[in-house]
C-alpha cells in the first residue's frame, strides 16, 4: 500500500545528502548478520519481500471477492497512484530488477482499487474521506515540482500515509470489514524492503519504514476496535 504498501521505496539513485549517519553503524553493531553489505543478501531480502507482496495480496483479494473485506475505494486509490509514481520514478532512476517487486505490488494495487469502487457502495464515505481524499491527490503531483528529492519522498510519503485516513476513519466504526492480518503483514513486508535497501539515507529508508509503521498501527487498531466491540456486545448481551 505506496505500499500499500512497501514494498515501496525510492531507489538510492536520489541520493540526498542528509544521510542517516546514526542508522547505518547501529544497525551493524546490533545485528551484523541481519544486514550485510554483500548484493546477494539484498538480493535475497528483495526477493522475499516480493514472496510476502504475493502472500499478502492473494489471501486478500480471495476476502475481498467472498464479501468478507471491504477496502476503502478512497485508500486504495490513493495507494494505487502513489506506488505507480515510486515505480516509474525507480525505473527513470535505473532500479532495474529491483524496482520489478514495486511494479508488481502497483498493479495488484491498482486492481484492489478498482475492486473497492465496485464495492463502494458497502462501504460508508464521509466528508472528512472527500476532505483526506483532495488532501493527498493534491500531495502526489506536488512531489515533481521539487528539486530536493529528500522533499519528494517526504511529499509522497505524507500522501500515502493521508491515504490511510479513509480506512482507519471507517475501521473505528466498522473494524470487521478490514483484513488485519494484511497490514500486520504488510509491516513485516516493509521490514524485508528496508533490509534490501543497499544505501540507507532519509530518502530511501523515510517511505518504506514510514508505510510499514502506519500498517503495524492500522493493525493494532483494528484489532483493538474488534476487541472493544466485542466486550461491548456481550455486556449488552
Amino acid at each position: 500500500m505506496t505500499t500499500h504498501l512497501a514494498s515501496q521505496l525510492m531507489p538510492p539513485y536520489l541520493g540526498s545528502n542528509t544521510r542517516i549517519t546514526c542508522l547505518r553503524p547501529i544497525i551493524r553493531q546490533l545485528s551484523p548478520k541481519i544486514m550485510p553489505d554483500s548484493i546477494i543478501a539484498k538480493e535475497l531480502f528483495s526477493a522475499a519481500a516480493f514472496v510476502v507482496t504475493v502472500a499478502l495480496f492473494v489471501p486478500y483479494i480471495r476476502s475481498i471477492r467472498k464479501g468478507q473485506t471491504i477496502p476503502h475505494v478512497f485508500s486504495w486509490t490513493i495507494w494505487a497512484l502513489g506506488t505507480f509514481i515510486v515505480f516509474f520514478a525507480q525505473l527513470v532512476g535505473g532500479a532495474g530488477v529491483g524496482a520489478w517487486p514495486i511494479g508488481f505490488s502497483a498493479c495488484v494495487t491498482c486492481y484492489i482499487a478498482v475492486l473497492a469502487y465496485f464495492k463502494r457502495h458497502q462501504s460508508s464515505i464521509t466528508t472528512l474521506d472527500w476532505f483526506l481524499f483532495a488532501l493527498a491527490l493534491t500531495a502526489l503531483p506536488a512531489w515533481g515540482l521539487t528539486s530536493d528529492p529528500l522533499w519528494a519522498v517526504v511529499l509522497l510519503t505524507t500522501a500515502d500515509i493521508i491515504g490511510f485516513g479513509p480506512t482507519v476513519r471507517r475501521a473505528h466504526f466498522q473494524p470487521h470489514q478490514e483484513h488485519a492480518g494484511f497490514f500486520a503483514l504488510g509491516a513485516f513486508r516493509n521490514t524485508l524492503v528496508v533490509l534490501a535497501l543497499e544505501s540507507y539515507s532519509w530518502t530511501t529508508v523515510l517511505f518504506p519504514a514510514a508505510v510499514g509503521i502506519a500498517c503495524l498501527f492500522l493493525a493494532c487498531f483494528l484489532y483493538m476496535r474488534r476487541r472493544i466491540i466485542s466486550v461491548k456486545d456481550k455486556g449488552e448481551g
